[in-house]
């Protein structure tokens, strides 16, 4: 071995002033991993199977459950017919559950309603998946997906499930794999399917093609007597709870209900043989949650015994093929090579006033049909 000498920058007549030296080192065979310009990945957590999935959703693995929504919701082209497999092996396990639709204006309380209709149905021994629709940014295209924290009490309930998902810009405020989670549930062996939307006022009616039951909450004292009386929303709603009907707002509220039945008395009810009415209701001191949930009972037998509720779910199949159909169109439109390259040019000419709009959408589909 070499022996050690002192380096370089060392005194020669001190020595002892410098304690450093300078040692020449022994060549090792160098590792495969260790090798010049080897490159480090981060390891990828493995993606559970369909199988995986599709036991562990039958099972009420609730890891499982969530990767499988996560899988339906995904936009990845390598994912879509992954997704489709798993749906088409629940489907068979689906459809056993009442599906109920809230909406409302905001700061009608739709998330404090759900807890606690939540916990009331926990309670019966009933098992309550909560798929809340958060608003997307139409700036960034994100969402906060706050329910959870706004649902503290439900979220650590073990018979609750509570899956926020983005809106994604979709009318309405229902992500449009809304339905595919829903059938996920069920197969998961959830009894009732909540769906908490966005709530944006009238235009919010596309919740109405994919629930059994369809639930309005408003306020007292917001205008919401005489948005009524432009139907609209009001038109597509099961029921109409009077939300905060508690302390000193019990007697406006009760007086807000009487005012809405008088109203729903001229309108045409939203399902076949059922007479839609306002109730009241209390989050806080819960007067009111379990005749909700009476009134949703009943629904249920009188439909199931008048055939209305299969015919709706039918129709809602129907609804369902013709939406996807529209997405498909659209993915494989703007998607489409020749139109990539197209639309700019022509997006620019209709700006610059050189065509119409009309003979512009003319070329993109001769060309995409073409």
């Amino acid at each position: 071995m070499t022996a050690d000498y002192k380096p370089e920058w060392n005194d020669p007549k001190n020595p002892e002033l410098c304690s450093s030296v300078v040692r020449k080192g022994e060549e090792l065979e160098v590792q495969a991993s260790l090798k010049k310009n080897s490159r480090f990945a981060k390891r990828s957590a493995l993606e559970p199977s369909v199988n995986q999935l599709f036991d562990g959703v039958l099972n009420g693995n609730r890891g499982l459950l969530a990767r499988a929504i996560t899988l339906i919701e995904s936009n990845a082209e390598q994912h879509f017919q992954k997704a489709q497999e798993l749906l088409r092996r629940l489907l068979p396990f689906s459809g056993h559950s009442i599906r109920i639709g809230i909406t409302g204006v905001p700061g009608a309380g739709k998330s404090t309603f759900i807890e606690a209709f939540g916990m009331h149905l926990c309670s019966l021994g009933l098992k309550v998946a909560v798929l809340a629709i958060d608003p997307s940014s139409s700036i960034s295209g994100g969402s906060i997906l706050g329910d959870k924290t706004r649902m503290e009490q439900l979220s650590r309930d073990p018979r609750a499930f509570i899956r926020p998902s983005p809106s994604a810009g979709k009318l309405g405020g229902v992500h449009r794999k809304t339905r595919e989670t829903m059938l996920v549930c069920e197969a998961a062996g959830f009894d009732v399917i909540l769906i908490e939307t966005v709530g944006v006022g009238q235009s919010e009616v596309i919740i109405r093609d994919m629930v059994d039951f369809f639930m309005l909450l408003v306020l007292t004292g917001a205008g919401d007597e005489l948005q009524g009386m432009k139907k609209g929303i009001m038109e597509l709603a099961d029921a109409i709870i009077v939300h905060k009907a508690d302390g000193d707002n019990l007697p406006k509220a009760e007086k807000t209900r009487h005012e809405y039945n008088r109203i729903l008395h001229f309108l045409q009810p939203a399902t076949k043989g059922w007479v839609t009415k306002a109730h009241t209701c209390s989050s806080y001191t819960k007067e009111g949650i379990s005749e909700v949930w009476n009134v949703i009972k009943t629904f249920e037998a009188k439909g199931k015994a008048s055939g209305i509720f299969d015919e709706r779910r039918k129709v809602q199949s129907r609804e369902w093929l013709h939406a996807l159909i529209a997405d498909q169109l659209h993915y494989h439109f703007y998607h489409h090579p020749d139109i990539k390259n197209l639309l700019p040019k022509l997006e620019n000419e209709v700006i610059a006033g050189e065509k119409t709009v009309a003979s512009a959408v003319e070329i993109l589909f001769e060309k995409f049909l073409s």
